[in-house]
């Protein structure tokens, strides 16, 4: 699929590129004309039917065989396209929210955040709804775009063929950090993918003492919005993503790397790092902050 709309997006390259260079060679041509001076023609002469002629190639053929050949090397695109999930795929949900993607693995019992992660040679069903906005899920290089809506689910089928990491971004317009909605794929051999999933779905390791205290904090001031199964569950309105198994992650709100410094200021002040998100800056004492940042760290 992603090979197909390539190639039908280099064609249109191709075509408005010819078709560019021959406007722009007329309009030389025109100009070289104007300063050799008027032409005088008579009426009923040459010039009318010349005139015409090229209106009527360049005004209406030319742009009608270019229309033609465009719109059968799409339909041909489409055909490549699947438009239902066959038997046997992997069903994903997700979710866009203000800025950043959840990902949900229902059959896998599996919940991450700015990851997703496919099996390399199975068909994977994304199911895409939003939360709020207008989001557009993509990933360029296995296949086509496709909106996320707050009224509906969308499916959209890709498939790995081969193992590798690839970039995601939000294709529509969703607000102030649009364009830091990102997200991380993945795609990984089977057996790599069935383990992955698996350490997803399990439960937050026990904390050691050390991270007793800042469960102790992250219950109190973070679990409103934020679950860590089966320590503490969301409320159901739940704002930000499940963080059960947040250590193993890339990045934090899909803008800076995951480790403890930035932690410490993604805590502090998120909308310093990235403005318009809606969680709130935590209020909480430099001590408060360092066994809470410990805690999240060992959430492997």
């Amino acid at each position: 699929m992603a090979r197909s709309a390539a190639a039908l997006w280099w064609l249109m390259a191709a075509l408005g590129g010819l078709v560019f260079v021959l406007v722009v060679a007329l309009l030389v041509a025109g100009l070289r004309r104007g300063r050799a001076g008027p032409v005088r023609v008579e009426p009923g002469g040459s010039e009318t039917g010349s005139s015409r002629r090229w209106l009527v190639g360049g005004g209406v053929l030319l742009p009608s065989v270019v229309l033609v050949v465009v719109l059968g090397a799409t339909v041909a695109a489409m055909r490549d396209v699947p438009v239902q999930a066959p038997d046997g795929a992997l069903v994903v949900e997700v979710t866009g929210h203000q800025y950043w993607w959840e990902i949900r693995y229902p059959a896998e019992g599996a919940v991450v955040a700015n990851e997703l992660h496919l099996p390399v040679g199975r068909p994977v069903a994304l199911r895409l709804r939003s939360a709020d906005v207008i989001h557009s899920f993509w990933v360029p290089a296995l296949g086509g775009k496709m909106d996320a809506l707050p009224d509906g689910v969308n499916t959209l089928v890709l498939q790995a063929d081969e193992a590798g990491e690839h970039t995601s971004e939000c294709a529509e317009f969703c607000g102030v950090q649009h364009t830091n909605m990102s997200l991380l794929v993945v795609a990984e051999e089977p057996d790599a993918f069935r383990a992955w999933v698996a350490a997803q779905a399990a439960p937050a390791a026990p904390v050691n003492s050390t991270g007793a205290a800042g469960a102790d904090v992250f219950a109190r001031a973070c679990s409103r919005c934020h679950a860590v199964r089966p320590a503490t569950e969301a409320e159901p309105a739940e704002r930000g993503p499940d963080l059960t198994h947040f250590a193993s992650r890339r990045t934090i709100g899909a803008i800076a790397e995951n480790e403890p410094e930035a932690l410490r200021r993604w805590i502090s002040d998120p909308h310093a790092m990235k403005t318009g998100v809606l969680m709130p800056a935590v209020e909480l004492d430099p001590h408060e902050l360092d066994t809470v940042v410990t805690y999240l760290e060992g959430l492997r």
